[in-house]
């Protein structure tokens, strides 16, 4: 099993997903840069938060322009595993391998604090570890983390199963008040039509050990590992 976290210039959620794969998954992780032409042989591919060059234009939008993206996008239609996480959702939103888009917060203001989701798809290879309905704890740190699609699209994205996390309370209701940014229908991760190109705006990287405040991420990485082992 071998890992793949690509590295743009003003990435700075690298290292955490670096160590998650290592920790969580006892996997071969790799840096792929943003320059390159080459995944090195990854198993999956995971686009980490941070402020990729600088949000200049809008959040993901250079990025997607990326030598390294064009090498994703292949790997993506083949089947591969990808992730984005926060300013990784918005990449993958801007190159298309995902609808919708990512905007300012509904405050705007940039947030970060922790939140809670509620599991909507349990199914490899992101979200097999949990359970349907099931609350997790996960900080959010975004100032462009409101998503928004049209109708249509969001009623196919409803229709098909493909809403990963919604925000809601800590029992799980789905609110107004539990909406941390003013996403659509308290969106907080979704999945392509195959299910192998997640994107999500908060951080299951950042609480994968109780020193970091909780293990409610652990099921993310962990779903990934019994994804890769099966195939």
């Amino acid at each position: 099993m071998k890992i793949g976290v690509v590295t743009f210039p003003g990435s700075n959620c690298d290292y955490d997903c670096y160590k998650a794969s290592q920790e969580v998954l006892g996997a071969e992780t790799v840096f792929l840069w943003h320059g390159d032409h080459d995944l090195q042989g990854v198993d999956a591919v995971f686009l980490p938060g941070g402020f990729s060059y600088g949000d200049y234009l809008r959040a993901g939008a250079i990025a997607t322009h990326s030598p390294i993206m064009r090498e994703v996008r292949d790997f993506a239609r083949r089947g591969g595993p990808v992730a984005g996480i926060c300013n990784g959702f918005q990449i993958l939103c801007e190159a298309g391998l995902l609808p919708g888009a990512l905007i300012r917060n509904r405050s705007l203001r940039f947030i970060s604090r922790p939140v809670h989701l509620r599991v909507e798809l349990a199914a490899p290879p992101f979200t097999s570890a949990y359970a349907p309905g099931q609350v997790l704890r996960v900080p959010i740190a975004h100032g462009e983390g409101c998503y928004l699609a049209d109708e249509e699209t969001l009623d196919r994205l409803e229709g098909e199963g493909r809403i990963a996390f919604r925000y809601c309370a800590p029992d799980g209701r789905v609110t107004p008040a539990a909406n941390p940014n003013g996403s659509a229908r308290n969106i907080a991760g979704i999945v392509n039509e195959a299910g192998n190109v997640l994107g999500m705006m908060p951080h299951p990287e950042r609480v994968v050990d109780p020193l970091l405040g909780g293990t409610d991420g652990v099921g993310l990485f962990a779903s990934v590992a019994e994804h890769l082992a099966s195939t």
